[in-house]
């Protein structure tokens, strides 16, 4: 959605190897094969994209399941895989790349996930996919991505943002309660206000807001 401009996209997939993994794998690449090139916001946004999408293509240890590099504005989906001895040994693989791409990170068991887990920096969202059967293990993942991130889904994708009580746009404290650090919530507006002290003056000449 939009070219993965949203800063929500999902960008690391985290996946126990075997053959749900398999079946998730060749499910994404063939559903981002089928997604036309789009347009990005600028020209340097499209580059930044591209040089992304190059680096962790050169990394050791990396495969490029789909993707390939696209002119002007233009971008198309880029899906990677590796595993998560490659993944934590490389920090560069947790960097953001702004727009359509993805990794897929196969651990072994749920120990190595919550290693991965605990070594991330802060996210925006994190999301569990999950049955009934898997509740024991994310039970034992939560209380470390409640540090990371500052929205926490069961079985969904995170939506975009708006500016609403309910809405927590942000990364771990103090990102997603510090009004300086979000552009959305109930609070958000305290971000681009500057306070200004009227000292004496007419009520006849103060600004319309507080008269």
């Amino acid at each position: 959605m939009g070219a993965g401009q949203f800063c929500t996209n999902p960008g690391i997939a985290i996946v126990l190897d075997g053959e749900a993994a398999d079946a998730f794998v060749k499910a994404a690449v063939a559903a981002a094969k089928d997604v036309a090139k789009q347009a990005m916001l600028t020209e340097g946004i499209a580059e930044a994209y591209r040089k992304g999408a190059a680096r962790i293509e050169a990394t050791p240890g990396v495969t490029a399941l789909t993707g390939e590099a696209n002119a002007s504005r233009h971008a198309s989906p880029y899906i990677f895989e590796t595993t998560g001895e490659v993944f934590a040994k490389d920090e560069t693989l947790t960097e953001e790349v702004f727009g359509p791409l993805g990794i897929v990170v196969r651990v072994k068991d749920v120990a190595e996930m919550a290693k991965l887990a605990k070594g991330l920096d802060g996210q925006l969202t994190v999301t569990l996919h999950m049955d009934a059967g898997d509740a024991d293990a994310a039970a034992k993942l939560l209380p470390i991505l409640e540090r990371k991130a500052g929205r926490i889904l069961a079985n969904g994708f995170p939506t975009g943002v708006e500016v609403a009580d309910a809405m927590v746009h942000g990364g771990p404290y103090p990102a997603s309660t510090n009004f300086g650090a979000t552009s959305v919530g109930t609070l958000s507006i305290r971000r681009f206000l500057r306070p200004v002290c009227y000292q004496g003056m007419p009520e006849e000449i103060l600004p319309a807001d507080i008269k």
